[in-house]
């Protein structure tokens, strides 16, 4: 069974018909699917908190022994954990 519906060519701006399997239409990720987009997000968090202290490699900055703990607590994060739900952040300095 198919379904008919409609949607826009973005690079001609025109209105375009199409037509989708029932099975298309009730298509679910898969587990790993999920768990490669889950670890994705902890690694786009863990990369922003990264970045938020990046000054601190600065030449003409001193990183202190916390902060780079801290540092490379967030770079090994995903060894212990697999999503944003597993989590467990450590502490800024």
């Amino acid at each position: 069974m198919t379904e008919t519906g409609t949607r826009v060519n973005i690079q001609t701006g025109q209105i375009e018909t199409f037509n989708i399997s029932t099975d298309e239409m009730s298509w679910r990720p898969s587990a790993d699917d999920l768990a490669v987009e889950a670890l994705a997000m902890l690694r786009q968090e863990r990369n922003s908190k990264l970045t938020e202290t990046d000054f601190y490699g600065n030449s003409d900055v001193t990183m202190s022994d916390a902060m780079t703990t801290y540092r490379q607590a967030l770079r090994d994060i995903t060894k212990s954990a697999t999503s944003l739900d597993d989590v467990t952040w450590p502490t800024k300095p």
